[in-house]
This record gives structure tokens, C-alpha cells and sequence, in this order.
């Protein structure tokens, strides 16, 4: 066995630094007392770390704690201003950009509506959001150290090519990655849109603390993230979950299922399908998370004293059942593959179902399989793709910079 290295002074302050601005991250400002409370580290070890992170430009000074018992002590925060980084969501119709900084609050936001043709730039157009991200926020494209993309799709490790996303047009060019970090100047990262919400609800939401769950998510198109021991698993090709191009019972065995939202699972729970399944039964909107919503307040408004409302309960019931049996079925094939200790349900249909619409997919999920995942409906508010960006972006570059503190 060999024997253990000791640890260099370098890699000691190294540790120290990082431990005092997570610290300053997860509760900051903070005294210096506080952080070496919170942290373990000895306080004379705790004042020169801050002033060596000072100097780095990490940390400033943010006024003072008084009313305490005792001498009236500085606080100390993250300095924000160290880097920025943006996180983008890219459908179809639109770029969505916002830029935050290294303490994560966003700085700047600006979406680019981008057209539905062939011979798209993206280089250009991603350029023309980000410029117009960063000048909202009183920079330039230069003062952001990373980009993470989120998109209808997945990149190929092997070809690096996107795939699943023929609704896109313009990014199916090679070394996409490569491409627009050159063309950006800016080091760039793209990640299936649902991936990154998955991100987002294990950073704050419902799979805080998760180590394995899967994300359904229900939208025009139906996807999936699967996350395993607290980390995306994205399958050897970048396609792991997207479920919507799997076989369904009750629906016809598609082949060739190449073109965006096909499949037997789409087919069922897709958003054009969920439209349909309410409208059959007297619930109409827009959309399908409109006429849904209208189906899942009914249900939790419903009472058996009128006839009126027994009558559109009834039908609430109805229509709500029949797609949380779609859905359990759907989840009880992965359930038996991955055994999840949790389901998140997100996507702009499932949330508008809410509670009703969770407690009968668990339900019948649970009829269906012999492991019992929670089912829970997700709690990331605004854009959960943004919000997974941002959080992958921020984690990298801080990575980078939380490193720096130490010659």
C-alpha cells in the first residue's frame, strides 16, 4: 500500500480558498468569523485566505455587520463582476439569452426571433443574441468567459453533428461546438434543452439532493432526461431520453421514425395528441396546456352538488385519467429499466395538469410497476432550460477561476 502524500501549502490554501467561497456563494456576505464557522477554517487562516482572495479580485468588501454582540466585524461577498457567463435557449422561433455573473445573478437578457428557413448563419445569429444579452448588461460579447446552449436536440460525441432536431435549421453543420466557440470567440457548450432542466431541478427544485431521477418533459414534443448518481447519462450517441420516439401500446408501430415529433410516445402524449384528448371531451383552448389547465381546475373545482359541475368534473375525470394512463405506461417501461428513486414532470402541458394531473399519472405509474418512484411536479420557476444553462456554465467557470487564487 503506498503511503499517503502529504498535502503541498499551495494545495492547502487551494482547498481553503474553495471552501470560503462556496461558502460566500451558498450564504454570503459573511463575516469573517462566520466563514471560519462555517467552514472549519481557524480564523487567522480565514483573514489571510480573504485577503489573498481580495487581491484576486473575488471577493469584496460589503460594509459591516453591526447590532451583534461583541466588536462590529466587515462583510464580505462574491465578486460578481469577476465573470460573466450567458446561458441560451434556441427553438425554432427564437433565441433566448441571459447573462449573469460569477455570484449568479443575471445581468442581462435578449431574445432574437430567428427565421424558419434553410441557409441560417448560427454563428451570426447566436453572435446578434449575445451581443444583444451583453449589451443589456453593460458588456460586450468579449467579457463572457462561457456559453451553454440549450436546444431541441442532441450533439453526436462521435460526429459532432446535432441531431434530433430537423426543426432547427442551420445547425446541422459540422463540428457544431467547435464552429460557433471559434466563431464566437467564446468557449461555447451545447446541451439538450431538457438536460439542462434537469440541471435546474437538481440545483434548486424537486431533485435537490437527488442522486437518481428521470425529468419528463411534455411540451409540442415529449423528452426525458435521466440523470444516474447525480449525473446527466446521455447515451453513446447524445440521444439517451428522448422518449417520444419509442414504441407505445395503443399506438401504431411507426418505422423510421427520423422526422421531429414522431414516435409512438409522442403520438399519445404529445402535445398535439393532449390538444385532441381534450378537446374529445369538451375541453378547448389554444394549446394543449391551456385546454388541460382548463380540465385539471375543473377537477379541483368540481363538487357533486350541482348538476353542472358534475357534469364537467365528470368529464375532467375523465379526460385526466385517460392521459395519466398514457403517461404511467410510458413511465412504468422506464421505471423497470432505471429504477428512479423520482419522477419530475415539467414542460408547459404537465405543469398546467398540476396536482390532479400528478396524482393520477403516480397512481396509475404505480398500479403498473413493483418500484414506486416518487412523482413530483417540478418547482424551477421561469425558464428551466435558462435556468440549467446558467447553472452548467456557472459551475464550469468557476471551476476555472476558483482555481486561479493560487500561484
Amino acid at each position: 500500500m503506498p503511503a499517503p502524500v502529504p498535502g503541498t501549502p499551495s494545495l492547502l490554501r487551494a482547498i481553503n480558498d474553495r471552501a470560503a467561497l462556496e461558502a460566500l456563494l451558498a450564504r454570503g456576505p459573511l463575516t469573517r468569523p462566520q466563514i471560519s464557522e462555517l467552514t472549519g477554517i481557524s480564523k487567522p487562516t480565514v483573514s489571510q485566505l480573504l485577503a489573498r482572495l481580495e487581491q484576486a479580485g473575488l471577493v469584496v468588501r460589503d460594509g459591516i455587520r453591526e447590532g451583534l454582540p461583541g466588536r462590529t466585524a466587515e462583510l464580505y461577498r462574491i465578486n460578481g463582476t469577476a465573470a460573466h457567463v450567458a446561458g441560451a435557449d434556441v427553438t425554432p422561433a427564437r433565441i433566448r439569452v441571459t447573462v449573469a455573473d460569477l455570484a449568479g445573478t443575471a445581468v442581462g437578457e435578449h431574445t432574437l426571433p430567428t427565421p424558419g428557413r434553410t441557409g441560417v448563419d448560427v454563428v451570426a445569429r447566436m453572435a446578434e443574441a449575445l451581443d444583444g444579452a451583453a449589451k443589456a448588461a453593460g458588456l460586450t460579447r468579449a467579457h463572457l468567459d462561457r456559453v451553454v446552449i440549450g436546444i431541441q436536440g442532441a450533439v453526436d460525441p462521435g460526429s459532432g453533428r446535432l441531431g434530433y432536431a430537423a426543426h432547427i435549421p442551420g445547425w446541422h453543420i459540422p463540428d457544431l461546438v467547435g464552429t460557433l466557440s471559434e466563431g464566437l470567440g467564446v468557449p461555447a457548450a451545447i446541451e439538450n434543452d431538457v438536460n439542462l432542466a434537469a440541471l435546474a431541478e437538481l440545483a434548486g427544485g424537486r431533485a435537490a439532493g437527488a442522486g437518481d431521477f428521470v425529468l419528463l418533459w411534455v411540451s409540442d414534443g415529449v423528452g426525458m432526461a435521466v440523470v444516474l448518481n447525480g449525473a446527466l447519462h446521455r447515451g453513446a450517441t447524445g440521444g439517451a431520453g428522448e422518449i417520444g420516439y419509442m414504441p407505445a401500446v395503443g399506438a401504431p408501430l411507426m418505422r423510421d421514425v427520423r422526422r421531429t415529433h414522431t414516435g409512438g410516445v409522442h403520438s399519445l402524449t404529445g402535445g398535439v395528441a393532449v390538444l385532441r384528448l381534450m378537446r374529445e371531451h369538451g375541453f378547448r383552448g389554444r394549446d394543449a396546456a391551456t385546454a388541460l389547465g382548463r380540465a385539471a381546475d375543473e377537477v379541483g373545482a368540481s363538487h357533486p352538488g350541482t348538476r353542472t359541475a358534475s357534469d364537467a368534473g365528470a368529464r375532467a375525470e375523465r379526460a385526466l385519467t385517460e392521459l395519466a394512463t398514457r403517461l404511467g405506461a410510458t413511465l412504468a417501461t422506464v421505471v423497470a429499466v432505471l429504477d428512479p428513486a423520482l419522477v419530475v414532470l415539467t414542460g408547459d402541458v404537465l405543469r398546467a395538469g398540476g396536482e390532479p394531473l400528478r396524482a393520477r399519472v403516480q397512481q396509475h405509474l404505480h398500479s403498473l410497476t413493483i418500484p414506486r418512484p416518487k412523482v413530483r411536479v417540478s418547482s424551477v420557476q421561469g425558464n428551466p432550460v435558462l435556468a440549467g444553462a446558467l447553472q452548467q456554465a456557472l459551475r464550469e467557470t468557476r471551476d476555472e477561476v476558483f482555481t486561479t487564487t493560487v500561484p
